[in-house]
């Protein structure tokens, strides 16, 4: 299938390792993808940018969600208080017991694992290409699989942006006819 690729789709692909090693994330997923995508320059970029998708926007998103393993909000539904937990563990176990290990703050070294869902997108992008009769992967391809299902972390990050992702699959469905035209 990578063969199919076009140049542009096979750097999103090969970038998203070095997205997610800078973020010293040890797999590679849709997100991944996704930021790699936003900061290639092209027109698909442009029409996600014009929905309000843009890859400083996404980059801050993961770097939240990735910033504490813990979740305090989703804690506190179940009735524990994380600042409680910490300072009562620090109490026992000495200052900083809850942080992450020193080894586990630098990268990961060597090769990096996609994720399933990171692999269902780029099976998505061919399907969404053979749908769209086109012989290449290109860009707005790996778009439209990284949108397809909600339940993909990329699907999440743009609708919590506030992006009507109906409405920009419908743009790059568009635009990627277009260019078969």
């Amino acid at each position: 299938m990578f063969e199919r690729f076009t140049d542009g789709a096979r750097r999103i692909v090969v970038g998203a390792q070095a997205e997610a090693r800078e973020l010293r994330h040890r797999h590679i997923g849709t997100e991944h993808l996704l930021l790699t995508l936003l900061d290639e320059n092209g027109e698909v970029t442009r029409t996600a940018a014009r929905h309000g998708l843009d890859a400083s926007g996404v980059r801050a998103r993961i770097v939240r969600r990735s910033e504490d393993p813990l979740d305090p909000e989703a804690l506190s539904t179940l009735g524990i208080d994380l600042d409680a937990v910490r300072e009562a563990t620090e109490r026992t176990f000495g200052a900083g017991a809850l942080d992450v290990p020193a080894r586990e703050c630098r990268g990961p070294k060597g090769h990096i694992p996609f994720t399933p869902k990171a692999k269902k997108v780029l099976e998505l992008s061919l399907r969404h290409a053979i749908r769209l009769k086109q012989k290449e992967i290109r860009d707005g391809h790996i778009l439209l699989g990284l949108l397809h299902d909600d339940a993909f972390l990329s699907a999440r990050i743009a609708t919590e942006a506030g992006v009507d992702v109906e409405a920009l699959r419908a743009d790059i469905d568009r635009l990627m006819a277009s260019r078969a035209a």
